[in-house]
């Protein structure tokens, strides 16, 4: 099972913190760094030193870095229109050599729409957006160089585009999908998605997303195999029991809440609790971290989890 840090840096968080987590993230093995795309902390507005745009902190993560996945949990297709998400996303896989993964979603946080002018439309709009902007995505990085793409959709026309810059990955970014919807979020996954991704989920709850997913899969002619299976959960590891209560505490919450709620314990009841995952296909873990000047935590990890997780299917 491959391991991923996951921060959420609109919660507070300047560009050098996130960078460290990433190098150290790098340093000690972790597959993947990821980060939310938001603009608006959550719980109160305050957020200090304010928000960072994604797709900017990716870039130049990705010159400060040279081997560690990196990619958004995820963007919001409100945020960009497509023609501009697809060009800013090609620009940072170049710059990174083809190191990013593309989360993507419809978006569901009004207040930070609200807060800085986005519109945010209903539910069945911002899917039906969604499915649209992955559409315009494919097109446009699966164009040929030297030739152009057209578009004509609900929401966006475009003629005779040079479907430029290209990203690295010779087919664009591998794209994850992931959510509770029971219809439209499974039937995106099995068209355009490489991963899908159950974020926050009890092992019974994703589980069952898993089972509408491969049931979409089939619907399409896809084999569901094809179709990597991952879950994102809060991260709170300790050696022993103060030291978990102190990293909970941290972070606003209950060790015995996180235990039900989150991967959280000791670090061989983090490995119990993945094991529990891998036997129902899920192969890769997202770890939420929150406390992002707790590097030792990572380092905890590391030294403890890492390889137990490697050797789970």
């Amino acid at each position: 099972m491959d391991l991923r840090i996951f921060i959420e840096p609109q919660q507070g968080a300047s560009y050098e913190q996130q960078l460290d987590v990433a190098q150290r993230s790098e340093f000690l093995g972790f597959d993947a760094f990821f980060r939310s795309d938001h603009v608006l902390k959550m719980g109160d507005v305050s957020g200090l030193p304010g928000p960072s745009d994604s797709w900017v902190t990716l870039g130049a993560i990705a010159r400060e870095t040279s081997s560690i996945t990196l990619g958004t949990m995820v963007t919001s297709v409100t945020f960009r229109h497509p023609g501009p998400l697809a060009i800013a996303v090609a620009q940072v896989d170049q710059m990174s050599g083809g190191r990013v993964e593309f989360g993507v979603g419809a978006g569901w946080f009004d207040q930070e729409h609200l807060a800085y002018g986005i519109p945010f439309p209903p539910i069945k709009e911002r899917f039906d957006r969604l499915e649209e902007t992955l559409e315009i995505l494919q097109g446009l990085w699966h164009t040929p160089l030297g030739e152009t793409f057209a578009h004509h959709g609900e929401y966006w026309t475009i003629e005779d585009s040079p479907a430029l810059p290209k990203p690295a990955h010779p087919n664009g970014p591998p794209i994850i999908i992931g959510g509770a919807g029971p219809k439209r979020t499974p039937q995106l996954a099995a068209r355009f998605a490489a991963e899908f991704n159950t974020p926050f989920f009890g092992v019974e709850d994703a589980r069952a997303a898993n089972l509408r997913v491969d049931e979409a899969c089939r619907s399409v002619s896809r084999d569901p195999i094809t179709l990597r299976r991952s879950a994102c959960q809060v991260l709170c590891c300790g050696a022993n029991e103060a030291e978990i209560a102190r990293r909970a505490a941290a972070i606003g919450r209950q060790p015995d809440e996180l235990r039900t709620n989150g991967m959280a314990g000791t670090p061989e009841e983090l490995i119990a609790k993945m094991r529990a995952f891998s036997e129902i296909g899920v192969t890769r873990m997202y770890l939420q971290t929150l406390d992002l000047d707790d590097l030792d935590h990572l380092d905890l990890l590391a030294e403890t989890v890492l390889v137990a997780a490697a050797e789970l299917p």
